[in-house]
């Protein structure tokens, strides 16, 4: 079963409408973008939908929305990862950890970092969500942990499987074409999770666009659990 996630609590203003639509929600912690009210608002719209929590902590670049590498070391990486997680943990156990933005993709290349941020995971009783073939997912597989694969359906791909940067032709997609993206990732079964933007433009749209894509095409959907 897929879950269809998104990037939440960051300040768009968009979560009264896109939370229903989900099965899983990558919070953000209040460090990047947002704050901790918008944090805990977030968390408890959550639960009461049945929402699976996830905790989406980034580096500390307000300007830049967490899209910049503050170019800290593993252990400084480590520090920033328990702080904004357990902002989250104050009011749910997060089922998951994703870290957002450069953070993110300093994780995947990083396997120091990656390392990391797989036992702070593992402090919070959470698993991690990463794409398939980087250095995250090996590192929550390597310490036993729950390691849930993820695709993209709003945003476009290179030939090497990492994402098109923000800002060059064709890191973002329109409505049809992240629905079309979405089917096509979810049947290939190489991933757990199908993710998009809660700050991108449409994400509404996108996301009620997918959930009848998948539905339509007899492919359930359902919130990840702590195993």
């Amino acid at each position: 079963m897929i879950s269809l996630a998104a990037d939440v609590g960051e300040g768009a203003g968009v979560e009264a409408a896109l939370l229903p639509l989900l099965d899983a929600a990558n919070v953000c912690c209040g460090m990047h973008a947002g704050d901790p009210v918008l944090t805990y608002a977030t968390v408890r719209s959550c639960l009461e939908l049945g929402v699976a929590v996830g905790a989406h902590p980034g580096f500390a670049d307000r300007e830049g929305f967490g899209r910049v590498d503050a170019g800290l070391t593993a252990s400084e990486i480590e520090d920033l990862l328990v702080y904004q997680v357990a902002a989250v943990a104050a009011l749910s156990e997060p089922v998951f950890v994703k870290p957002h933005g450069a953070l993110y993709h300093r994780c995947q290349a990083d396997a120091e970092a990656a390392r990391v941020a797989a036992r702070v995971a593992e402090r919070f009783g959470a698993g991690i969500v990463g794409q398939p073939g980087f250095a995250l997912l090996e590192a929550a597989r390597a310490l036993g942990i729950p390691a849930w694969r993820e695709g993209y359906a709003d945003r476009g791909y290179l030939p090497d499987g990492r994402l098109v940067p923000r800002g060059q032709p064709g890191d973002l997609l329109d409505v049809p074409a992240a629905a079309a993206q979405a089917l096509r990732l979810v049947r290939s079964g190489e991933i757990d999770v199908l993710c998009l933007h809660g700050d991108s433009p449409h994400a509404v749209e996108v996301a009620r666009a997918v959930r009848e894509t998948l539905h339509g095409a007899s492919l359930p959907t359902g919130p990840l659990r702590h195993v």
